[in-house]
């Protein structure tokens, strides 16, 4: 297995940025066992359906996919199991006011790694309807356009 690269990102969450209007991103560190750090580093990670929520006073990771770690053994984590992210209490109080705020949700943008450290950037997003997700498209599409003139 070779070793990624210094700051790589390991898993995005495209789907996000087409579903979702990012309003503000934070940096999270992630509370990772060791096989789920191997199998991160290998690939095996998925942020698709993936959320963030606080409860009991911490900020949770839930519905992110860390596939078993193929050389694992018998202690091996548990894939689908909720993690929990590291920021500091001021911040969780605030995310905490922000997701209860109506139509707003903690999304889950980029897995990477920063400094040797497992980092996540957490949105703080408002769902798109259908109308919205068709503007964004037009404007990729005039931006293209122009790129290329």
């Amino acid at each position: 297995m070779k070793a990624k690269p210094f700051n790589t990102t390991f898993a995005e969450n495209r789907k996000a940025r087409h579903d979702y209007t990012v309003l503000e991103t934070i940096e999270c560190g992630v509370v990772l066992t060791g096989t789920e750090v191997k199998s991160v580093r290998s690939g095996g990670v998925s942020l698709s359906g993936a959320y963030a929520a606080v409860l009991g006073g911490e900020l949770w990771l839930l519905g992110c996919d860390i596939a078993a770690y193929k050389f694992g053994n018998r202690f091996n984590h548990e894939p689908k199991s909720k993690r929990k992210l590291l920021v500091h209490a001021k911040e969780v109080a605030q995310l905490k006011l922000k997701s209860e705020a109506k139509g707003l949700t903690l999304v889950p943008l980029k897995l990477y790694l920063k400094n040797g450290r497992i980092k996540l950037a957490l949105g703080v997003c408002r769902g798109k309807q259908m109308h919205d997700k068709r503007e964004s498209l037009k404007q990729k599409a005039l931006r293209r356009d122009i790129e290329r003139a």
